[in-house]
């Protein structure tokens, strides 16, 4: 891909200098439980996001993803909106509850009409279908078997992923297998912020491997399927930095880079774990749910790789009696993350684009070119509808415009990025935050469901139109 000169104008007299290629897929995304509603419509079985938010003081304001925002049976409204805005791809995730039926005889067939009927309003609109198969929301009956600590849920999600192939596989462009495994494996069974809630350190290992399986065996039986898309996977990539040069300071970020990154970027670009990482959790796992030949599978080569950035980490070694007990990180009681300088967003995630551009850099330099998209990028601030129904947020195009800049010099240092997906296009369920962020390019009231673009909307819309960014 060949990034092109600055040769067209955004409006009025602003130059788009930061030119993208002609065929670069500008997108947002989407995950289905933030979204979709309609949980026990259409022959949909429980999840485990179901059952963890009907836990009483899991969710910060109470909230549930049971009408989220209604995208089940708004999707048309929502994918007009998409055309509006000139997307040329739509990153969805399908929720497997929808596809499973329940005891798991068969497929729900319900399910994979929803998907299909999105599919083809995305295709009507000109925007490519873009499809993540597991964004979270494992079916409740298969974590009351153990969930990703049962190796037989790998299995499980292949034949899924066969199912949703054989209806979909002719018109989804992109496949991402899995998203941000690191949050399903140390949220989800590590620290318990995230569903399931359990809280295991053996527990999240287990599930990082038998994910990856899942990942593997889920890419070989797209192929199988004879799927005209690429197939990936979303890794939630971090640039982890050191707060000084101490040897322990040094050996804090390396054991957090490897607990984050190189734990999932190595089974799967190199067909291995990093040996210092099992070294280092030897005391919480002998690695024994690691069989012969599941490398083999987890490296099963891929197409292109999706990777979500938000902000870097800064990490260090902690003072005596500052340990944190309660980090998702195995082995990492004795480290503590300290506050990048500068802003923040509303989550209070520090703003900084340098890290994206080195986390696309550093995974050139490490694991070759592939090809890869930026599948999630985001901020969530305090967003309001004025009384002229303007939802102003100069901040969130403050860090877009940020972010793609440093895309873009990624890009001109020969890294062969393909796309960007916004995180999100619709304000919604934000896990464990519930209802209390929003991250959207289109405001919703969620108590009348009414879509409004916020200002960033617009500029994105302007920035897609003209093919790049003017310079500031």
């Amino acid at each position: 891909m060949t990034i092109l000169g600055a040769t067209e104008t955004l409006t009025g007299d602003r130059r788009a200098d930061l030119r993208f290629p002609v065929d670069f897929w500008w997108g947002a995304a989407t995950a289905a439980y933030q979204i979709e509603g309609a949980v026990t419509e259409g022959g949909r079985t429980p999840s485990i996001w179901d059952v963890f938010t009907a836990t009483p003081g899991r969710i910060e304001d109470g909230g549930t993803g049971e009408t989220a925002t209604d995208h089940f049976h708004r999707y048309r409204e929502d994918v007009a909106l998409m055309a509006e805005l000139g997307l040329a791809a739509y990153r969805f995730s399908v929720a497997w509850p929808r596809i499973r039926s329940a005891g798991g005889a068969g497929v729900n067939t319900a399910g994979l009409d929803f998907y299909d009927r999105l599919v083809d309003a995305l295709l009507a609109a000109g925007i490519t279908p873009v499809a993540t198969l597991y964004h979270w929301d494992l079916p409740q009956e298969l974590e009351q078997a153990g969930g990703w600590t049962n190796r037989d849920t790998a299995g499980h999600f292949a034949d899924y992923a066969s199912a949703v192939a054989g209806r979909l596989g002719d018109r989804v462009r992109l496949w991402n297998t899995l998203n941000e495994p690191w949050c399903s494996a140390f949220l989800g069974y590590g620290s318990g912020g995230h569903a399931p809630g359990r809280t295991s350190h053996r527990d999240a290992l287990t599930a990082t491997h038998h994910l990856l399986l899942a990942h593997g065996l889920a890419t070989r039986a797209l192929r199988a399927a004879a799927t005209t898309g690429q197939v990936g996977i979303a890794l939630n990539a971090g640039r982890v930095r050191p707060v000084s040069t101490a040897p322990a300071d040094l050996d804090a970020a390396r054991r957090i880079d490897g607990l984050l990154n190189r734990i999932f970027f190595d089974p799967l670009l190199r067909g291995a774990y990093p040996a210092d990482i099992q070294a280092d959790t030897a005391g919480i796992t002998d690695w024994s749910f690691v069989r012969d030949g599941d490398l083999a599978v987890i490296s099963t080569p891929i197409d292109a790789l999706g990777i979500n950035y938000y902000q870097p980490d800064l990490v260090g070694a902690a003072p005596a009696g500052q340990s944190d007990p309660g980090t998702p990180y195995p082995t990492a009681q004795d480290i503590v993350f300290h506050p990048t300088p500068g802003p923040v967003t509303d989550m209070g995630w520090s703003i900084d684009p340098t890290g994206l551009r080195e986390v696309l850099l550093g995974i050139r330099r490490d694991y070759g070119d592939i090809p890869m998209y930026v599948t999630e990028n985001g901020a969530a601030y305090v967003d309001r509808v004025t009384p002229d129904g303007r939802v102003p947020d100069p901040e969130r195009i403050d860090y877009l415009h940020a972010h793609l800049a440093a895309v873009h010099e990624a890009m001109s240092a020969g890294v062969d990025l393909r796309g960007y997906f916004v995180w999100s296009l619709l304000d919604n369920f934000e896990w464990g935050y519930g209802y209390s962020k929003r991250f959207g390019l289109v405001h919703v009231d969620y108590a009348t469901q009414a879509r409004t673009l916020k200002d960033s909307a617009h500029w994105y819309r302007e920035v897609i139109a003209a093919g790049g960014l003017e310079t500031r």
